[in-house]
């Protein structure tokens, strides 16, 4: 089966792999690819790039995109880009072609784009994509919306790209996203919770040489709060517990405040988000502290977001 991407970043080109080590054909467009994505793609593991390197094509354009397939995947940044992005493929798209908007785009923005698009008769599905740059070999979590029999006709698709059980269909259009805004703000709340531990474990005034990588390790085998964020915490401490050379300033999408938007529409009480939110503003004006160095290494580790260095 014949499969067009467009963006070919971190998340992007990772779509790209999983595709082609299960035997679709990709057809990628992004403005700035060049004939070395194939070694990114592959990371230099010569026999999977040597088996599947015919399976993939770069396009020099949208429009001759159009022409080699009826499914598009869109993987680029939420907001003006993947709008303009899916509008031109409505324009270009043969009737009944599907576009996948696996983004972080507004479940609000997704189901007037559904709408509009139905009236060109191109179908629209929104995925939510989980699981950072290790959803490359692992597998992603995928939360699908859209028309249930379009789902229906690629969810071998969706199990090629998704870890074993990973992906669901959420519901109507705007479901999938909508379910990954939620998940993100969850995320939000779950990264300071643990950095905040970490801070109170290696600041505090009665046990001031605490092993945090040995915590870690310790929680992650067995214990209530084990999890793949614990994993990664330790991963940071084994490398450096004192964190003295990276600041504290988180940078925030706009998931996390999506969230709580629709959560304080719904008077439903999400707090912990918005002291969470907070946080973040906060540390992006004095440079934090340790608890958001920890979330700051912790963005970087799992989704490839940038930190700043002292």
């Amino acid at each position: 089966m014949n499969i067009g991407l467009i963006g070919l970043g971190k998340m992007g080109s990772a779509i790209a792999y999983r595709l082609l080590i299960n035997n679709y054909n990709v057809f990628a467009f992004d403005p700035n690819i060049n004939n070395k994505i194939i070694d990114l793609i592959f990371e230099d593991n010569l026999e999977s790039k040597n088996k599947y390197k015919n399976n993939f094509y770069i396009i020099n354009s949208i429009e001759k995109l159009s022409e080699k397939v009826n499914i598009v995947w869109i993987m680029t940044p939420a907001g003006e880009i993947t709008n303009k992005t899916i509008i031109k493929l409505s324009t270009i798209l043969k009737p009944e072609s599907i576009v996948i908007d696996g983004g972080n785009s507004h479940f609000k923005n997704t189901q007037e784009l559904y709408i509009k698009l139905k009236t060109k008769n191109i179908n629209l599905l929104d995925c939510g994509t989980s699981g950072g740059v290790a959803g490359k070999f692992n597998g992603y979590s995928l939360m699908i919306g859209g028309d249930k029999n379009i789902y229906d006709k690629l969810e071998g698709i969706f199990k090629a790209i998704a870890a074993p059980n990973g992906y669901n269909y959420m519901g109507e259009p705007g479901a999938g996203h909508y379910v990954k805004m939620v998940h993100n703000g969850i995320e939000y709340i779950l990264l300071q919770g643990y950095a905040q531990g970490f801070d109170l474990l290696k600041n505090n005034q009665i046990y001031k040489n605490l092993d945090l990588e040995k915590i870690a390790q310790t929680w992650e085998n067995g214990s209530v709060i084990r999890s793949w964020i614990l994993e990664l915490c330790k991963n940071i401490f084994k490398q450096d517990q004192n964190l003295t050379n990276t600041s504290g300033y988180i940078e925030e999408n706009l998931t996390g405040r999506w969230t709580l938007d629709e959560a304080e529409k719904e008077h439903i009480n999400m707090s912990l988000l918005k002291e969470s939110l907070e946080i973040r503003k906060k540390s992006r004006e004095t440079g934090g502290d340790y608890s958001t160095k920890i979330v700051a290494m912790l963005r970087n580790k799992f989704g490839g977001h940038n930190i700043k260095k002292n």
